[in-house]
């Protein structure tokens, strides 16, 4: 886009854009979402940012009626592979709160200083200037949603002081933290989180998203495969109820998540143990719903496909599922390997009951912690009932992601960490792409020798010949394309399925 068509999109208040950039109105001193319901300013007093962090940087303050921080991410760190996007996704799981610029540099693979000069160049704001914006998001948050003294809220949300806290409230949102909270949005608003809750120790969460978003299919594909003790689907379709624990870096969680969406968002309450983990929390439910793609984007590259776009009409804003935990999603790949789901979920149960960590006081039918692969690594996995080697092959990928040798963070090289997995003896292409595609979140994966994607092929009327060839054209958005293989009705009878070495379907 050029800054005339992002200014069309404002004077539309196109919330297709939300989060793809902000603009900034020198006359006020504001800067807002495109889809903000105020009066359109003049075009010469506008100007436009690709982060908010960069705006907030420029001096401009965040709008209190349309809240710019609250929007859903960017889709393009998804979709890029470099390293920008790489450190984008990183800055999101608070690394630089955690390990500073140097800790990001570090996983990164780059010095500091060529990462601030990245950041700077394109973005207008550094890493700790995005860690800040992503901060104070995180202050309104507990402001507006909690009881907590202000002291709390501020170290919680990983400010270094009081003063630093009340500081970067108050240049950001023009409010004190007090004035912040009181002028907390009521229960029917559309941006923002909900009021405060009833229930101590929860945390009521807005999980944005743009576009049309199909939760029936994403509750359908985690309810088939929750394992019991970590996850559990309640509720009637329609009106289910997403729940399962997280571990995070300062402690532990449970998050619960409605399938009725609102308007633009996800109904979402955390249970943490320690507060100072919400930011990363909520990122790691934004990733396992997927709520950071552009479905626009998709429809419009899928759609140009003929038969394809029968099936994105069919079920608009079909989304592809992520992992909270990068490790776990690649064990229980590795488990799913040449079983069916049910089976694999089976085999799910069975390690978490012998391995996974028991949580101090249990959440209902929540008990566990998925393992640790330190423990996976060292164990004999003969609980499982599987051949040695398949116990064999589960041992080795876990020991490559506890000793570093597979890397799976929000920040990994998803070329490196491909190929380090297919290095691994028992993984072959078809794991080593679906961890690729759920666990580092990657877009454009094409599981070309997966049978539900071949079967669904058949349903909808695509020859499976020349799948690679006539997949071209869907980049960057294969991975909705093979969801939407997976979710093909079956307006015919579908064909038998061919053999296949691994995994017959995600």
């Amino acid at each position: 886009m050029n800054e005339d068509s992002r200014y069309e999109a404002v004077r539309s208040r196109d919330a297709r854009f939300d989060g793809a950039f902000f603009f900034a109105v020198s006359t006020t001193g504001i800067y807002c979402r495109p889809s903000c319901p105020a009066t359109t300013p003049r075009r010469r007093n506008v100007a436009f940012f690709p982060t908010s962090a960069a705006a907030q940087g420029s001096g401009f303050r965040a709008c209190r009626r349309c809240r710019p921080d609250a929007v859903p991410g960017s889709a393009e760190w998804n979709a890029r592979a470099d390293l920008v996007g790489r450190a984008m996704r990183l800055i999101s799981e608070g690394v630089v709160d955690r390990e500073g610029v140097r800790g990001l540099a570090a996983r990164l693979g780059y010095s500091a200083r060529q990462v601030q000069r990245q950041l700077n160049a394109e973005l207008g704001a550094g890493p700790v200037a995005l860690a800040r914006a992503q901060r104070a998001h995180t202050a309104r948050v507990l402001l507006q949603t909690t009881g907590l003294q202000a002291a709390e809220i501020a170290f919680a949300a990983g400010f270094a002081s009081v003063r630093q806290f009340n500081d970067t409230i108050k240049e950001i949102y023009a409010l004190t933290p007090s004035g912040l909270r009181a002028a907390r949005p009521g229960k029917g608003t559309r941006f923002g989180p909900v009021a405060p809750p009833t229930t101590p120790g929860v945390l009521p969460l807005r999980l944005a998203f743009r576009g049309p978003y199909a939760a029936r299919q994403l509750f359908d594909h985690l309810q088939r495969r929750a394992i019991t003790g970590v996850e559990e689907v309640s509720g009637e379709p329609g009106a289910r109820t997403y729940r399962r624990t997280l571990r995070l870096p300062h402690g532990t969680g449970i998050a619960e998540v409605d399938e009725a969406a609102g308007d633009g968002w996800l109904d979402c309450r955390l249970r943490l143990t320690e507060l100072r983990d919400l930011t990363t929390a909520s990122q790691r439910v934004r990733r396992l719903f997927d709520l950071d793609a552009d479905p626009y984007a998709v429809a419009e590259r899928l759609g140009a496909d003929s038969v394809l776009a029968r099936l994105v009409d069919g079920c608009p804003g079909l989304r592809s599922p992520g992992a909270p935990t990068p490790d776990e999603l690649a064990v229980r790949a590795v488990l799913g390997q040449q079983v069916s789901v049910a089976a694999g979920r089976t085999l799910g149960g069975a390690l978490v009951a012998a391995h996974g960590e028991p949580l101090p006081e249990p959440a209902g039918a929540l008990t566990h912690l998925f393992p640790r692969t330190e423990d996976l690594a060292q164990a004999t996995l003969t609980e499982l009932g599987m051949p040695e080697s398949r116990r064999a092959t589960l041992r080795t990928l876990s020991s490559a992601l506890a000793d570093g040798t597979v890397v799976l963070d929000a920040g990994a090289d998803r070329d490196e960490a491909e190929r380090a997995l297919l290095g691994l003896r028992g993984i072959g292409p078809w794991t080593a792409g679906y961890i690729r595609m759920r666990a580092l979140g990657d877009p454009d994966v094409l599981l070309t020798g997966d049978a539900a994607v071949l079967a669904g092929m058949r349903r909808a009327g695509v020859p499976t010949a020349g799948l690679k060839e006539r997949a071209t054209s869907w980049r960057p958005w294969r991975s909705y394309a093979m969801h939407h293989f997976w979710n093909a009705p079956a307006t015919e009878p579908a064909s038998p399925r061919p053999t296949t070495t691994e995994s017959t379907g995600p």
